[in-house]
């Protein structure tokens, strides 16, 4: 069974994003319906994700994806070979901030599958800083059937 807590390398190992646009410091813990994870890079002045000088509260969202990836890949290795995802849809977002920057606390992001089968799942999400929720909402994301991670 892979390991509950993850580091940044283990994560970036199991999603296609690496260097400074693995956004994910820790998954914290996961079981098969849900990820926790947190993030420090929002903090970070070097955050790729940065537009003239902020981050958005909308790049959330970007954590919340990465997130769900690493619960893919993780659920996959119990299940069958992993499969390469893509956002298709986002829905019910509500921004509580206009930038994630501002929070000084790590990020926790929990990731929530909701549903899901061998071609599509869908998740809910929220993004918190402190005892204070940043931003929910849900996700879909495709699976591409057949290309193996």
């Amino acid at each position: 069974m892979p390991p509950r807590f993850l580091d940044r390398a283990q994560i970036a190992d199991l999603i296609p994003h690496d260097g400074s646009m693995c956004l994910l410091d820790h998954v914290l813990d996961w079981q098969n319906d849900v990820i926790h994870c947190i993030a420090v890079s929002h903090r970070d002045a070097a955050n790729p994700m940065r537009l003239d000088g902020r981050l958005g509260a909308a790049t959330g969202i970007e954590y919340a994806a990465q997130a769900m990836a690493v619960h893919g890949a993780l659920r996959a290795r119990r299940e069958t070979a992993a499969k390469k995802g893509y956002l298709t849809r986002v829905q019910q977002v509500t921004f509580r901030v206009d930038a994630l920057d501002d929070c000084v606390e790590p990020l926790r992001i929990e990731a929530r599958l909701l549903m899901g089968n061998e071609q599509i799942v869908r998740y809910a999400f929220s993004v918190a800083g402190g005892d204070r929720v940043l931003l929910t909402g849900q996700a879909t994301v495709m699976l591409e059937a057949g290309l193996l991670d």
